[in-house]
């Protein structure tokens, strides 16, 4: 998959870029995000992150042509690594044995730091694809504890499975739920387990009551922010191509729903990052 073909997808978002926020006092990184289906080049995304203090990134693949590409992005930019998986749309169709033998080896590389997106998906699956994702969650488990990456988690209207499924086969040592969707039970759920809680700009929808809530509930030192661009676009901008440049928006808001300096929040976020996806 070559970045042109890559960025030629229809990703529903509309309109232009959003301006620029002001700058963090605190570098952080955007823990999530999909360079590959942005509209802007990785050269181009990279410049406008570091512009406001997002100086590094994720970019995470959710089927195999699409991992490659992230290993390779992740391999021409010192500032950008790679997660890799098949998402969990996308095992619902089901995954051959040489595609995860791919992802183990995926995995293996030094700028691979996390095994993901993978999980369950139940609000686009009908119920009868729900053996085929958790069979691929329950591979992409095993191939995180082999390659002792973390784990990146796609939960979606699938809380309690996703939970079992994780203590039925053991939680690899590092857990991390991408555009973190629960409520401030299932943080304090995920809290007690040690998993790591990342959010994205859908924190600051009208209609994210739950979701603030649990980001102000979650542990400092279990927090993440992300993009998961180019979705998610924090308000005021929702809809708009969203980019890791856009961080410094959900940073701010997840700081102003626990009452804490946004400085402080920063770094305890890049703390955590260093932690979850090593040095840099």
């Amino acid at each position: 998959m070559t970045a042109e073909n890559a960025r030629a997808k229809d990703t529903g978002r509309k309109g232009e870029p959003p301006p620029a926020p002001d700058p963090l006092g605190v570098e952080i990184i955007d823990s999530h995000c999909h360079l590959d289906l942005m509209d802007t080049s990785p050269a181009e995304a990279v410049a406008a992150a570091r512009a406001v203090g997002i100086r590094r990134m994720v970019t995470v693949g959710v089927d195999l042509p699409t991992s490659r590409w992230q290993a390779d992005v992740a391999g021409q930019f010192p500032d950008v690594y790679a997660a890799v998986a098949i998402h969990p749309n996308e095992a619902a169709r089901g995954v051959d044995e040489r595609t995860f033998a791919e992802l183990t080896a995926l995995a293996r590389l030094p700028k691979v730091r996390a095994v993901g997106e993978t999980g369950l998906d139940y609000y686009r699956t009908a119920p009868e694809q729900h053996a085929a994702q958790q069979a691929s969650f329950r591979r992409h488990i095993a191939i995180a504890k082999e390659t002792g990456r973390p784990l990146m988690i796609h939960d979606r209207e699938a809380h309690a499975d996703t939970l079992r499924i994780l203590a039925e086969e053991g939680a690899p040592e590092t857990v991390v739920f991408h555009a973190f969707s629960g409520d401030a039970g299932m943080a304090k759920t995920c809290a007690d387990a040690g998993y790591v809680m990342s959010f994205a700009g859908n924190v600051t929808f009208k209609n994210a009551e739950g979701l603030r809530a649990a980001a102000a509930v979650a542990p400092a030192d279990l927090l993440l922010v992300e993009t998961d661009s180019p979705f998610l676009t924090p308000m005021p901008y929702r809809g708009r191509p969203n980019g890791p440049y856009l961080v410094p928006l959900t940073l701010r808001a997840i700081a102003e729903v626990r009452g804490m300096p946004v400085d402080e929040l920063a770094a305890t976020v890049a703390a955590t990052a260093r932690r979850v996806f090593g040095p840099w």
